[in-house]
C-alpha cells in the first residue's frame, strides 16, 4: 500500500477529533440537533485550519444514513464515500480553476434535479472569492432561494473579495488560526501513535513554522520525519527549517539593559552581514518582548520544554513591566515605518538607538553616552552645588493662519531640589559599610532591587523604622490597593535576595506620604519649572518675543 501523508491520514471525520475550532463545531452541532439547518453556509479563514475539513464532515452529518446528526456513524455507505471523495451527491469545486460564468451555470443547472443517493445534495465551492463577478452573479438567484435538497458550504481564504450580497445570504463562520499549543500536541498524539520518537523542542519549532495552519504543521513533520529517519529531534528540525539562530534578539535585549549603544550597533552589523531581514528582526523582536511580558504576568505559562524557557524567565527578572511596553511599542512603530527611513539598516539602528534614550534605571542616565565606540566616565558624585546657567534655547518655528510664531524649546541643566532628596539620590547602595545590612536609603534599595509587578508597591511605600532583621513600611491610603499578598510576597523575596537573609517587612497605611514615587514626582516637577524659568529669562528668547512677537507655548518645554 502506497504511503498517505499526515496530514491526510489524520484528517478529522468528526466534529469531536477536530482541534481548535471549538466555537463553530458548537454552533454547527446544535444547528444539527435541533434540525435549524441553513441552506448556505461559508467558512472563512487562513490556509490548514479546517475549512474543507468541516465543509466534508458537515456533508456526512447532513447525509448519514442515521439520519441527520452531529456525530455522523463514519460505517455507512455515505460516511464511507464522502471520507474516500466519491459520493456522487457531494460536488467540491475549486473557484480557482472554475471562475467563469459558464462553469457556474453548469453546476446551478443540475441543482435542481434530486441528489441521486443523498439526503441532500451539497455544494463545496472552495476558494469562493476566485470567482467571476459575472459568476457570482448567476450564483444569487440560486443561492437565494435554493431547492430544499440542496446545501452550499462555501470557503475562502478572503472574505472582502467575497460580494456583500452573497455574504448576506450565508451563514458566515470565522476558523481561527491554531494555537500553538494546540498543535504541538496533536502533533504529539499524532506521532505517539505513529510510533516515531520526537522532542517536544522540536515540536515547537515546527508549530511556530507552521504559523497557525495544522495542515502546514502536518507537513512539516512529514518533512522532518524523513529528514531525521524517522525521528524528530530539535537539531535536525532546525538545520531542515533553516532557521536561523535568533540568540541576535536576547543580544540586543542584554545590550539595551545593560545601556552599551556601542554592542547594539555592533550587532545591527552582524546581522547586516547575515542578511537578516530588519523588517523581520523588529517583528520578531516584538515577539520576543511580548513573551517576556506572559513570563511575568504568568510565569507558570512558560512550557518547560519551550527552547528559550530560561532565558524568558531570566530576562522577566531582568526588565520591568513599564520598560518592556516602552520596548514593544517602539518595536511595533520601528516597523511600521521602516519604509519611510532611508535604508532599512538606518530605520532599524534608529529603533534601537530610541529605546536606549528613553530607556529608564535599567540602563541608567549614562546610557548616551555609551552610544559612541569611546566611553566617557563620570565626575565621583559631590555635594550640591547652584545650578549652573541655562544653555541657549533652541527654536522651533510654527507656522499659523496669520502670523508666524517661534515654539521654544530648551536644554538646560534642573537646579539641585531639597537636599534631602538629593542626598538620597546621590546614596549609591542600599547596603551599609558593613556591607550585610539596610542602612536606610529605601530609595536606593528600591532602585536596585530586581523587581516586576511588584515595583509600583515599593515605589508607593515611605520608610517607618528598620532594624538588622525587619523593615516597617508605610503605604498612602490613595495606594493601599497595592497591598496585595502576592506584590507582598515579591517584595519580600527580592528583598531577601538582595541581602542574602531574611529580612521581614511590617506594613500599615498611612505615613507622611514621602515616598520614592513622590520624590520623583516633585524632582521632575521641579526639573518642569526649572525649565520654564530659564526659558523665559533667557536674553535671546526675550529677544524673539519683543522683536517678532514669538509666543512660549508651555507644553513645548521639557527638561533634558
Amino acid at each position: 500500500m502506497s504511503y498517505q501523508v499526515l496530514a491526510r491520514k489524520w484528517r478529522p471525520k468528526s466534529f469531536e477529533t477536530l482541534v481548535g475550532q471549538d466555537h463553530v463545531v458548537r454552533a454547527l452541532t446544535n444547528a444539527l440537533e435541533q434540525n435549524r439547518l441553513h441552506h448556505a453556509y461559508l467558512f472563512t479563514g487562513t490556509r490548514g485550519v479546517g475549512k474543507t475539513t468541516l465543509a466534508r464532515i458537515l456533508a456526512k452529518s447532513l447525509n448519514c444514513e442515521t439520519g441527520i446528526t452531529a456525530k455522523p456513524c463514519g460505517v455507512c455507505n455515505a460516511c464511507i464515500e464522502i471520507d474516500k471523495g466519491r459520493f456522487v451527491d457531494l460536488i467540491e469545486v475549486d473557484a480557482a480553476s472554475n471562475t467563469q460564468v459558464d462553469a457556474m451555470r453548469d453546476l446551478l443547472d443540475n441543482a435542481q434535479y434530486a441528489p441521486t443517493s443523498g439526503r441532500f445534495k451539497v455544494y463545496i465551492i472552495d476558494e469562493v472569492h476566485m470567482l467571476s463577478k459575472s459568476a457570482f452573479n448567476a450564483m444569487l438567484k440560486t443561492l437565494e432561494e435554493p431547492p430544499a435538497h440542496v446545501k452550499f458550504i462555501l470557503a475562502t481564504t478572503d472574505p472582502q473579495k467575497v460580494p456583500v450580497t452573497v455574504l448576506s445570504r450565508c451563514l458566515q463562520f470565522n476558523l481561527r488560526q491554531m494555537a500553538g499549543t494546540s498543535i504541538v500536541g496533536h502533533l504529539q498524539n499524532i506521532l505517539g501513535q505513529e510510533g516515531i520518537q520526537f522532542e517536544p523542542t522540536a515540536l515547537h519549532l515546527i508549530s511556530r513554522a507552521a504559523d497557525g495552519s495544522m495542515r502546514d504543521a502536518l507537513s512539516l513533520t512529514d518533512q522532518a520525519i524523513a529528514y531525521g529517519s524517522q525521528t524528530v529531534n530539535e537539531a535536525e528540525v532546525r538545520a531542515m527549517l533553516g532557521a536561523i539562530d535568533q540568540s541576535y534578539l536576547y543580544q540586543l535585549l542584554n545590550a539595551l539593559l545593560a545601556g552599551d549603544g556601542g554592542s547594539l550597533i555592533n550587532q545591527a552589523k552582524l546581522m547586516e552581514e547575515r542578511s537578516i531581514s530588519f523588517e523581520a528582526a523588529l517583528n520578531d523582536f516584538a515577539q520576543l518582548l511580548h513573551q517576556i511580558a506572559i513570563t511575568q504576568a504568568v510565569p507558570g505559562s512558560v512550557a518547560d520544554d519551550l527552547p528559550e524557557r530560561e532565558q524568558l524567565l531570566s530576562l522577566a527578572q531582568k526588565i520591568s513591566p513599564e520598560t518592556l511596553q516602552l520596548y514593544y511599542q517602539i518595536a511595533l512603530l520601528g516597523r511600521r515605518d521602516i519604509g519611510l527611513a532611508p535604508d532599512e539598516f538606518s530605520g532599524f539602528t534608529m529603533s534601537l538607538l530610541r529605546m536606549l534614550a528613553f530607556t529608564p534605571n535599567e540602563a541608567g542616565t549614562a546610557a548616551a553616552s555609551k552610544v559612541s565606540a569611546t566611553t566617557q566616565t563620570r565626575p565621583p558624585a559631590a555635594t550640591p552645588v547652584a545650578a549652573p546657567p541655562a544653555a541657549p534655547a533652541r527654536v522651533a518655528p510654527v507656522m499659523t493662519k496669520q502670523v508666524t510664531e517661534p515654539a521654544i524649546s530648551a536644554t538646560e541643566t534642573p537646579a539641585p531640589v531639597s537636599p534631602v532628596t538629593v542626598s538620597a539620590a546621590m546614596e549609591t547602595s542600599a547596603y551599609s559599610e558593613s556591607g550585610s545590612t539596610f542602612n536606610g536609603n529605601w530609595r536606593g534599595l528600591v532602585d536596585e532591587l530586581k523587581l516586576g509587578l511588584a515595583r509600583e508597591l515599593a515605589k508607593h511605600c515611605e520608610l517607618v523604622a528598620y532594624d538588622e532583621h525587619s523593615i516597617s513600611l508605610s503605604v498612602p491610603e490613595a495606594q493601599k490597593h497595592l497591598l496585595s499578598p502576592n506584590y507582598q510576597e515579591k517584595l519580600g523575596s527580592a528583598i531577601a535576595q538582595y541581602f542574602d537573609k531574611k529580612i521581614k517587612l511590617q506594613f500599615s497605611i498611612g505615613g507622611t506620604g514621602n515616598t520614592p514615587a513622590k520624590q520623583i514626582s516633585q524632582e521632575k516637577a521641579q526639573a518642569q519649572a526649572n525649565a520654564e524659568t530659564a526659558i523665559e529669562e533667557d536674553g535671546f528668547v526675550q529677544a524673539l518675543i519683543n522683536d517678532f512677537g514669538a509666543t512660549i507655548i508651555p507644553n513645548s518645554i521639557k527638561p533634558i
